[in-house]
């Protein structure tokens, strides 16, 4: 069981929280995939550990599927830094602008034609319905 981490800075355990949490799993389940001498407070634990064994770090990555490397070398500042330096405003990098322009007034215009447009079907059929009903009936 080898210890590697190049940057003191980096805190493994705080890292495989990280990815664990991002990917949307569970403490319960990285200890049930890790095998029976595992559970939650072990994985608790493990967390809490600034350098992991390489061979638990190994079957962590196999799990979560995600390369031992970027375990042992992320470095939170260093992403907040490149975030930061790379997005400015409103800036985007392959995404989509998902800020859509509209006026409200605009929408409650479209609102109120379309209940307009809504009432007079309403009323159309309605006296298709009671002409129906007349010669049904026989009543002119």
């Amino acid at each position: 069981m080898t210890h590697t981490n190049s940057n003191p800075k980096i805190h493994e355990g705080r890292n495989l929280k990280r990815f664990r949490e991002m990917l949307g799993i569970k403490q319960d389940f990285l200890a049930f995939e890790l095998g029976d001498e595992w559970n939650q407070q072990k994985i608790s634990l493990l967390e809490q550990r600034e350098k992991i064994d390489a061979d638990i770090l190994e079957q962590v990555s196999a799990i979560l599927k995600i390369p031992i490397e970027a375990i042992r070398n992320f470095d939170e500042e260093n992403a907040v830094n490149i975030i930061a330096n790379t997005f400015h405003g409103n800036s985007m990098l392959n995404a989509i602008n998902n800020n859509p322009t509209f006026h409200p007034i605009d929408k409650l215009m479209q609102l109120h034609e379309d209940k307009i447009a809504l009432y007079e079907r309403m009323l159309k059929e309605k006296d298709e319905m009671m002409l129906r009903l007349e010669r049904l009936i026989g009543v002119k």
